[in-house]
């Protein structure tokens, strides 16, 4: 099965602060499975490492005061198309992201704060009917895949 995976949580270097950690579970769950790593904001032109951004309202901005809606749309629907590619039907994806947060986002005051809220690829992609995991629901996952 092919899973979509937010490629910082595989390891890579691509948050952005430059960061990325491999998550407990993804060596598991890729011996079984095909894990497909994406980036929304890199697919979507935006460098690493770049000023932090929180959704607000329908706009992502970042802390410093930019727009940065268009490029995390962008990379939104070039995941999108490299779900349908792959025919994933499970994602993990990076909690509290503007982009690949699903459930709980950042408030968008840079303050911590959490609001309900997807972010823009989490959204696109669960409007699709991909099902949405964060980095601490693996364990479920995998329970849930093993279910099948």
């Amino acid at each position: 099965m092919n899973i979509l995976v937010s490629a910082c949580l595989l390891g890579v270097h691509c948050r952005y602060d430059g960061n990325g950690v491999m998550q407990e579970g993804m060596k598991r769950l890729s011996k079984e499975h095909n894990l497909i790593p994406v980036c929304p904001e890199i697919f979507g032109g935006l460098s690493t490492p770049r000023d932090p951004a929180e959704r607000v309202g329908e706009h992502i901005i970042t802390k410093t005061g930019h727009d940065v809606t268009a490029q995390y749309t962008k990379g939104a629907e070039e995941i999108l198309t490299l779900c349908k590619f792959y025919n994933c039907h499970y994602a993990i994806l990076k909690e509290r992201s503007p982009s690949c947060g699903y459930g709980k986002i950042y408030d968008g005051t840079f303050s911590g704060k959490l609001v309900d809220g997807n972010g823009v690829t989490a959204q696109l992609l669960f409007e699709q009917g991909v099902m949405i995991y964060g980095e601490s629901r693996i364990e479920e996952l995998i329970t849930n895949i093993n279910k099948c």
